[in-house]
């Protein structure tokens, strides 16, 4: 994959990311007490008890690289399924953004 491949992907993937945590956020019903933005291709999202998830594009490597308290994840993307990948676990980027904000946020997100 070419960067200009690579940039694409991340921001189709960064927006998608980042209307799901909007509907989550703007639901009242989901009871979803967080903040994000977007900003220069990094989408940092801050929880209620004022932790931080942070997902990030890296281009050389051309992985998006998620920080969260529970550790670092580095996604790569796989053309065969069309998904984003942890680089150790094989897990999908949604999944286990699913995971990290559930736990850390007590937040539930919709990313199927």
């Amino acid at each position: 994959m070419d960067e200009k491949e690579f940039a694409q992907r991340c921001q189709q993937e960064l927006a998608f990311i980042e209307a799901a945590i909007e509907a989550a956020a703007d639901n009242p019903g989901s009871g979803a007490d967080i903040d994000f933005e977007m900003q220069g291709g990094i989408l940092e999202v801050e929880c209620a008890d004022g932790s931080k998830v942070i997902i990030s594009p890296h281009a050389i490597a051309k992985e998006i690289w998620v920080a969260a308290k529970s550790g670092g994840f580095h996604f790569r993307y796989d053309s065969s399924t069309g998904t984003w990948v942890d680089t150790r676990s094989g897990e999908a980027l949604r999944a286990r953004l699913v995971e990290i904000l559930k736990q850390q946020g007590q937040v539930t997100i919709e990313l199927s």
